[in-house]
């Protein structure tokens, strides 16, 4: 502890910045995740229509993330960082204060999400930019690392704000926009970046159709782990809340320890190794998910999901792969972001998508055949990712011993 004092009071000043607004924002999403489906259940008599619907509203604006972010052209990645945390800020303040209705409910969760899906590819950017030469995997790994301990944090504040002192969602609201008002000034105190040029944003160039192909590939990947994975363990193991919540709490920690990893990894051996390594994983996953109960006793097979639950979501952290990838290829610095929003939107085509499709398929033929498509999915990933390729003077650089 004394070590990683020592070191983040030698950081940069941006660093230092950027650390602390990761880790006040963390907290205020996981706030807000830990509580938004009890109020939902607690406030408005919800159909099964209505329940299902809030997703549209809330993935939407993610699909709307490149229009966005080129609405808002003028602002460097820092600055559209800081007004995307306002954003969240203002629709959890309505959501929490301004919402007599489902409708009007809505109208907040999608300003909510809009500023959350904008600053997926900021938080990227900025951290990419604060990495020495040869070293983005690491730092991004170590912000991921910041941002799962606050999410931790976050959750047992839940937990026992809730059980022990009486805690409303009106004051978990308050404090999670809090959260976010702090990390957007702490983004507005860091130096002023070059804004995009005009015209750039919304163009999808030939040079990255594999970074775009990739975008594709892990927006059908993603569903399987947020939609498919935990409806495995709440309806064919018939598992109550609690088990999920441990599930993830257990997988936060452990991702403290394995983000940092995983980015020296990429740095160290390559987008291309460890996007492979993923998908490879990512088959037994699939299988483990679906046929585990064909094959184990019950209890066998529960805790090879929960296996599969908790290494998928390590594997969700392989994204930073592919942005570490796209800031290898970019023809130029400026293309970084606008390719990497480009993603975001890409992806949720796809995960929507796929949310839609894979639904269907459950009903129809059974689960087992979600995670089949996760096999072909993760087939595609493999082949894809053996086609990755890097400058040589980028490979000469990652092949270095690394600075400390």
């Amino acid at each position: 502890m004394t070590a990683l004092s020592s070191r983040l009071s030698k950081a940069p000043r941006e660093l230092k910045l950027f650390v602390a607004a990761s880790l006040v924002m963390g907290m205020g999403y996981s706030l807000f995740d830990s509580i938004f489906n009890n109020f939902l259940n607690e406030n408005y008599a919800l159909t099964g229509f209505q329940r299902s619907f809030l997703e549209f509203p809330r993935e939407l604006p993610g699909f709307l993330t490149i229009f966005i972010t080129a609405l808002f052209w003028f602002l460097c990645s820092r600055r559209l960082g800081g007004m995307a945390l306002l954003f969240s800020a203002a629709g959890v303040l309505l959501i929490a204060y301004v919402s007599p209705s489902y409708g009007i409910m809505v109208l907040w969760l999608f300003l909510y999400s809009a500023g959350q899906h904008v600053f997926m590819p900021i938080a990227s950017t900025i951290g990419m930019e604060l990495a020495r030469e040869g070293q983005a995997g690491r730092r991004l790994g170590q912000l991921n690392a910041v941002r799962n301990f606050a999410a931790i944090f976050g959750s047992a504040l839940v937990f026992v704000g809730f059980r022990y002192l009486g805690m409303t969602f009106q004051l978990t609201f308050t404090l999670a926009a809090v959260g976010f008002v702090i990390a957007a000034v702490l983004l507005f105190s860091m130096q002023r970046g070059r804004p995009q040029p005009s015209g750039e944003i919304l163009k999808l160039k030939k040079e990255y159709r594999l970074y775009y192909i990739l975008a594709v590939l892990y927006g059908s990947r993603k569903q399987l782990f947020i939609t498919f994975a935990p409806w495995v363990l709440v309806t064919v193991f018939n598992q109550p809340t609690q088990t999920l919540a441990t599930l993830i709490t257990v997988g936060g920690i452990i991702g403290i320890i394995f983000q940092p990893i995983l980015g020296r990894a990429i740095d160290r051996f390559g987008e291309r190794t460890v996007l492979i390594s993923e998908a490879v994983l990512l088959v037994f996953v699939c299988f483990g998910y679906g046929f585990a109960r064909s094959f184990l006793p019950e209890g066998t097979a529960f805790l090879v999901v929960c296996g599969c639950y908790l290494l998928d979501q390590m594997l969700m952290s392989v994204s930073m792969a592919r942005s570490t990838y796209m800031k290898k290829i970019a023809l130029k610095p400026d293309d970084i972001q606008p390719a990497l929003a480009a993603g975001v939107s890409i992806d949720h085509i796809f995960s929507i998508s796929l949310a839609l499709l894979g639904g269907v398929i459950w009903n129809q033929f059974g689960y087992q055949y979600v995670f089949l498509m996760g096999v072909v999915i993760a087939a595609i990933n493999i082949f894809a990712a053996s086609h990755i390729r890097l400058p040589k003077q980028l490979v000469a650089i990652q092949a270095e011993p690394e600075v400390a």
